[in-house]
C-alpha cells in the first residue's frame, strides 16, 4: 500500500518557540502561516507540522498523491482506494471525510499504541 508523503504533525505550545527551535535544527518553513496557527518546516526529506490549538495529540501524516516536496505525483494510490484496502483488513477508521469519486479527501486510524494517522489527501 502506498500511502504517499510522509510528515509528523506536531502539537506545539507556543508556535514562535517551536519554529526557532526547529530552525537552529536546519529545518526551513515550507509551508503555513504564523496567523494561521501552523507551519510546515522541512529539512531534506523530512517534514514536521508545528500546529498550535488545532489537536490534542501528535499525529503520524501520511499526503497520498504527493512527493516530499508537496509535487503532484502522476500515479498514485487515491484515498478512497486506501480506506477500502483499510476496511479490507477489518481496520477501524474514525473521522472520515471522502465525499466525491476523486479529489481532496482523508480518514483516521489509530494504531495500538493510540497515535492517530492521518492518511489526508489535497488533490
Amino acid at each position: 500500500m502506498k500511502l504517499g508523503a510522509f510528515s509528523i504533525s506536531l502539537n506545539v505550545k507556543d508556535l514562535k518557540v517551536s519554529r526557532d527551535s526547529y530552525q537552529s535544527l536546519g529545518f526551513e518553513i515550507f509551508g503555513g502561516k504564523i496567523e494561521h496557527n501552523y507551519l510546515i518546516m522541512k529539512n531534506g526529506d523530512a517534514l514536521i507540522g508545528l500546529f498550535q490549538g488545532m489537536f490534542d495529540k501528535n499525529i503520524l501524516t501520511f499526503n497520498p498523491g504527493w512527493n516530499q516536496n508537496a509535487d503532484e505525483l502522476d500515479e498514485y494510490s487515491d484515498v478512497r482506494e486506501l480506506y477500502k484496502k483499510i476496511k479490507n483488513k477489518s481496520i477501524e477508521t474514525e473521522q472520515e471525510s471522502l465525499d466525491g469519486e476523486k479529489g481532496p479527501g482523508s480518514f483516521v486510524i489509530i494504531d495500538p499504541d493510540g497515535n492517530p494517522i492521518l492518511i489526508d489527501q489535497h488533490i
